[in-house]
């Protein structure tokens, strides 16, 4: 495993599907904070010649493949959506990767003098990954928009949108775990400005 060389604040961005997230940290990353997204990292983990990659397709088969060779997500997603057995077998090649990645981009932001490194980490608290950091915040949005939003987003339907949800944790329950919440309800100024807030409140104080 990789450590940091020395202290830096670790700030996890949670949340669930279609949340909000990624626009939270593309906002902290202005601010001038290094941001890391696990979805990046997972991408980096399964591309070919990774260890990871080499486990999904010979448990899963070719079939899983774009014509590119890489992952073809939605196949993906529609496995495990279908087999729960499958959705335990991808975490169980993935989620090692992915844990030594993100470690790895701390220690580099550590290494660079960076005073704190934001990580999205959509499935925080389903595995388990709050120590792992300082402070958590999660981002919150009301079921029937981000139904919405998820149809628009990755083109299914409400029962789609509905399943993937089902997968994560309720979000009633990542309230009382996270440090703050930011609601994303209405405007993405409305939220870029809580962001702001945040920053200036909970994180720049811990710097001097």
């Amino acid at each position: 495993m990789v450590s940091s060389q020395k202290e830096i604040l670790k700030i996890a961005v949670t949340g669930s599907a279609g949340s909000g997230k990624s626009a939270v940290c593309a906002r902290f990353k202005a601010l001038g904070l290094p941001v890391l997204s696990s979805d990046e990292l997972a991408r980096q983990a399964v591309s070919p010649g990774m260890p990871a990659y080499e486990k999904i397709v010979g448990f899963f088969g070719k079939e899983i493949l774009a014509e590119t060779g890489l992952l073809d997500r939605r196949r993906m997603r529609e496995r495990i959506l279908q087999d729960p057995a499958s959705k335990k077998a991808l975490e169980g090649f993935v989620h090692p990767e992915i844990f030594f990645l993100m470690e790895k981009g701390i220690d580099n932001a550590s290494k660079k003098g960076e005073k704190g490194v934001v990580v999205e980490v959509p499935l925080l608290f389903e595995l388990g990954m709050e120590k792992m950091f300082d402070m958590i915040v999660l981002v919150s949005i009301d079921r029937d928009l981000q139904i919405r939003r998820l149809m628009a987003r990755d083109q299914i339907t409400a029962d789609g949108a509905a399943a993937l949800l089902a997968l994560q944790m309720p979000e009633e329950n990542k309230r009382t775990r996270a440090h703050v919440v930011i609601a994303n309800n209405g405007s993405m100024e409305e939220m870029m400005r809580a962001v702001d807030q945040i920053y200036h409140d909970h994180i720049r104080k811990q710097f001097r």
